[in-house]
């Protein structure tokens, strides 16, 4: 701020810099000049990192742009560190400069010039509001000395446009006041630069004219009229003709009443502006539901008289969404809503991005659109199309319009369609994302999804009636699960139901109950409305012959997926591609919007997408790529699951021999138990479907290999039920193939889960069997875990002396095998029986061996198992606070995946805390033991909840049990 002591000032209008005590401080390079000028035209909003590093480096940046911006933004900093009412914040989404947008040229010029157009501003006020608005120029061009091309090409266009308008109202008010020879020598070196600006021309006219210069008045139209027919082939506007014939009749030229900088005056016929309000809206649906948080988000975006033009441009809204999702739905819902709000008028036209048969439609082909709707004759638009790009941002200048970009293809095809009007709002929607949009002329995404199941059910209620929603209610859930919250789908089964109102809503959808994908969401031909607008298939094949063929060969191979999402190295294990190149693919497919990434590294889509990729996967892939594929795909998850599986339990698991993964499968490294973990939460769900699906289809070893792998994890995570029943399928894959080791397999782990439950009966029977099997295949290692289990089972029925029997067995077994973890595995168990039979001294002896065993192999679970038998020793042994600490160490040795396994510790460690006298303390704890255990093992939650009671009643004692080896 010129003249303000050391308060700091950003100049843009000019050379860029920061200022402050009549000093230029810096910044020093052009690429710190350019973030501070990309972060300077919008104070107190996040940018975008995207949208600096195209700042910096346009459409090409370098691989370390983004290292490169933050540098810069430190720096910049640092040259901030002064000035307290400023601050360079970082967001997740970018920075954020905030301070005062007087403290920047731009925007002080901004608010001069916008108070200089208020309606009943004096001409005497005006003239000086835009005299000290024009002031704050330094040269007539802004953002000199910047690095990279947008901020010249794409921003500084607009800014100098503001200030030639600034220019011209500065004149009109000067002419009002009589200053005629003032208006003449300030817009005669202008003309040279601007001969097509005809409010220019004519001021320069009228200033000449007063002035007594009437030839030169009529040698600047000569001259300007020669300009118009060499670069536009068309005569200037009726305006300046009608002064021109004025100027020859040596007429008094008045100025027309358009106040300094005010609203154009009303046009009249044949003047080439805007003669009437264009209102091209297309009609309003009835049927639109829900969106309420999207229409506030555009609720958000209305210019406001008080800050229009405050980030130096149009606002822009870019609505993007699969395929059927309603983005024209919504978009012309609220722009209804808002169409008050632009009295001058909403302008319309479909881009033809997305749609059957014809290419998108030509910038050129929509401007000439709008250049019609805003009534410009014919014989006034120019020859060239930038020069109609021109016009129309000229007739929008200073008006408040709506213009709806409706099916946009790309950036390309937008941009020559955005005004240069802060009162003028932008809507575009898109199945793409438009992020060059976005990055370069800050315009606001807006991602619609799918609508939610009770938004579904009142979009069918409006359609149909409640009357026939609630008598069938079973078939409308079933209607609105199917659809997956698309509109449109749910549209075209609701005008099914309404042409034929005497069929029940059931009969109306049989076609979605054709089981003949891996989604079974059946044939898409029930979507199918009629015309190629109202058809799921149709609208879905617009976004898919947009793709480049590898995203289209991706995208119709993600019908063979096993459920609606997928990793990066699933996807492209399933393509059989590098995981770069299938991330890149990705991508392509999200900004279609054909899937969307649902977290980092994770992508998935809806069920009609997942059964329109199928159909043509069926369609365009011969049944060999198909099995190729399907058999990378399981090989992933097989070989993952495997590695991540080893970390789990690395010495007390039955090893898989797997054969190696196919050529094009990305195996992924996994470094931790932790990253183990996270791997299986999002991907168990996937291993079930892939489990079921590899044994419908052919694929048995994977079936039942995978639950073997997935064991581990299904156990300690307590899906008792989900592990059973994947056993039950690995047991009949493996039936088929009559192999003794996969069938053992398949029996362990559907015993393990059954004891989980508390299904005893069939176990003892099973296990039998499974040892059988591991002997015919020499597996030592697998009849020794029978054993074990063998003697959970002993537990139960409180026959230790067996329980200590059956460790012993599966001791010798393991020591036969050379298996060092199963051997200190086996040895806590029979101390821990020898316990449970009294025997405390043998039964430390044994626990203390197995723990050496444990702490040499640096088996953690192992190790945390045998503190927690020693804690039950201890308390066995009257020594409680030793009992307390060992199962203390316990719990902290038990990982955030062995719940299961800490519950029956938490058990324990509040008895041993009840024996203290610790009553609060040990009831805490056991409620906390009982919690894990109702979800995660149920068959032991019997004996805790039954303590907590007796705790509860009255005359409770201390004395209580809880048992199991851990």
């Amino acid at each position: 701020m010129d003249g303000d002591g050391d308060r700091v000032e950003f100049r843009l209008l000019g050379p860029v810099g920061v200022w402050a005590g009549g000093r230029q401080l810096g910044p020093a390079t052009a690429q710190q000049r350019t973030v501070l000028a990309t972060l300077l035209l919008d104070p107190a909003r996040v940018v975008a990192m995207d949208r600096l590093v195209t700042a910096v480096w346009g459409a090409t940046p370098p691989a370390t742009a983004r290292n490169a911006v933050q540098g810069v933004v430190s720096r910049l900093r640092r040259l901030l560190a002064p000035f307290p009412e400023v601050e360079l914040a970082t967001s997740v989404r970018g920075y954020e400069l905030r301070t005062d947008p007087d403290s920047v040229d731009l925007h002080r010029f901004r608010r001069l010039a916008r108070r200089a157009r208020g309606a009943g501003v004096a001409p005497e006020e005006a003239a000086e509001l835009l005299g000290a608005a024009l002031g704050l120029w330094r040269g007539r061009a802004p953002l000199v000395d910047v690095a990279g091309p947008w901020l010249p090409d794409a921003v500084a266009p607009g800014i100098e446009e503001e200030r030639l308008a600034a220019v011209e109202a500065l004149a009109a008010a000067d002419l009002t006041l009589g200053r005629d020879a003032a208006v003449a020598a300030e817009l005669s070196p202008l003309l040279p630069e601007h001969p097509l600006r005809e409010r220019m021309v004519s001021l320069l006219m009228v200033a000449l004219h007063r002035g007594g210069q009437r030839a030169e008045a009529l040698d600047v139209f000569r001259r300007v009229r020669r300009r118009f027919a060499d670069d536009l082939g068309i005569e200037p506007g009726d305006e300046l003709q009608r002064l021109h014939q004025a100027i020859l009749a040596d007429r008094e030229a008045s100025w027309p009443p358009a106040g300094a900088g005010g609203r154009p005056p009303a046009p009249t016929p044949g003047s080439g502006a805007v003669a009437r309000v264009p209102r091209q809206l297309p009609p309003d649906t009835e049927a639109f539901i829900g969106r309420r948080a999207e229409l506030a988000v555009l609720d958000g975006l209305l210019p406001r008289p008080a800050s229009a033009g405050e980030a130096g441009g149009t606002p822009v809204c870019v609505i993007t969404g699969t395929g059927g999702v309603g983005k024209t739905a919504l978009a012309v819902r609220w722009a209804h809503r808002v169409r008050e709000s632009f009295p001058d008028g909403q302008l319309y036209v479909n881009l033809l991005g997305f749609g059957p048969g014809r290419p998108a439609r030509p910038p050129a082909e929509a401007v000439r659109l709008f250049l019609d709707a805003l009534n410009v004759p014919a014989q006034r638009v120019p020859a060239a199309v930038d020069a109609q790009v021109g016009l129309f941002r000229s007739l929008l200048a200073d008006r408040r319009m709506l213009i709806l970009l409706d099916n946009a293809l790309d950036s390309a095809q937008v941009r020559p369609l955005l005004p240069n009007s802060p009162g003028c709002l932008v809507l575009v929607t898109s199945r793409n994302e438009l992020t060059g949009l976005v990055a370069a002329e800050g315009a606001r995404p807006l991602s619609l999804g799918l609508l939610s199941d009770t938004d579904s059910r009142e979009l069918l209620e409006r359609r149909l009636g409640r009357g026939k929603v609630t008598a069938e209610r079973e078939a409308v859930d079933d209607i609105v699960a199917r659809c997956a919250g698309l509109p449109l789908a749910l549209a075209i089964v609701a005008a099914r139901a309404g042409s034929r109102p005497a069929f029940p809503l059931g009969a109306l959808t049989s076609g979605l109950d054709d089981d003949s994908g891996p989604g079974e969401l059946g044939s898409l031909d029930v979507f199918d409305g009629g015309d190629s607008g109202a058809s799921v298939r149709t609208v879905l094949s617009w976004s898919y012959r947009a793709l480049t063929p590898a995203a289209a060969r991706l995208f119709r191979l993600l019908g063979l997926a096993l459920a609606p999402e997928i990793s990066v190295a699933g996807a492209a294990s399933l393509a059989g591609i590098r995981p770069r190149a299938a991330h890149l693919l990705l991508s392509e497919l999200t900004r279609a919007h054909l899937a969307w990434e649902r977290s980092p590294g994770r992508y998935g889509w809806h069920d009609l997408l997942w059964a329109y990729a199928e159909e043509l996967a069926l369609e365009r892939d011969d049944a060999t790529e198909r099995r190729a594929a399907l058999h990378r795909l399981l090989d992933y998850y097989l070989h993952a699951a495997n590695l991540c599986d080893q970390q789990l339990d690395q010495y007390h698991r039955v090893p898989i021999a797997l054969p190696p993964a196919r050529a094009g499968v990305t195996v992924p490294r996994v470094t931790s138990p932790a990253h183990a973990v996270r791997w299986f939460l999002h991907e168990h769900q996937v291993l079930l479907a892939a489990i079921r699906h590899a044994a419908r289809h052919g694929f048995e070893s994977h079936a039942w290999q995978l639950a073997g792998v997935s064991r581990g994890f299904l156990s300690q995570h307590g899906h008792s039920a989900a592990q059973a029943a994947a056993h039950r399928i690995a047991l009949e894959a493996a039936t088929r193939l009559g192999d003794p080791r996969a069938l053992g397999h398949a029996q362990i782990g559907l015993v393990q889960a059954l004891i989980r439950l508390g299904d005893d009966a069939e176990c003892e029977e099973r296990l039998h069997t499974a040892y059988e099997l591991f002997g015919a295949a020499g597996d030592r290692v697998g009849q020794a875990l029978t054993h074990i289990y063998r003697s959970l089972l002993r537990d139960r029925a409180g026959d230790y002396a067996a329980g200590v029997r059956h460790n012993e067995q599966a001791l010798r077994l393991y020591r036969q095998a050379g298996h060092r973890g199963g051997e200190g595995r086996s040895m806590n168990n029979v101390g821990w029986f020898q316990a449970q039979l009294g025997k405390y001294r043998e039964a430390l002896a044994s626990c203390e061996a197995a723990l050496l065993i444990h702490r040499e192999l640096d088996d953690g679970p192992g190790e945390a198992a045998t503190l927690d038998s020693l804690g039950y020793i201890h308390h066995r042994l009257g020594h409680l606070e030793e009992a307390v600490d060992y199962y203390r160490r316990s719990l902290r040795g038990r990982h955030d995946w062995e719940h299961a396994l800490a519950a029956r510790t938490l058990g324990r460690l509040g008895e041993a805390q009840l024996s203290t006298g610790r009553l609060v303390e040990g009831r805490e704890t056991l409620r906390q033991a009982l919690a894990l255990l109702e979800n995660l093992a149920p068959g032991d939650a019997d004996t805790v909840r039954t303590r907590i009671a007796e705790l509860d009643g009255p005359g409770s004692g201390v004395g209580g049990d809880v048992g199991r080896p851990a």
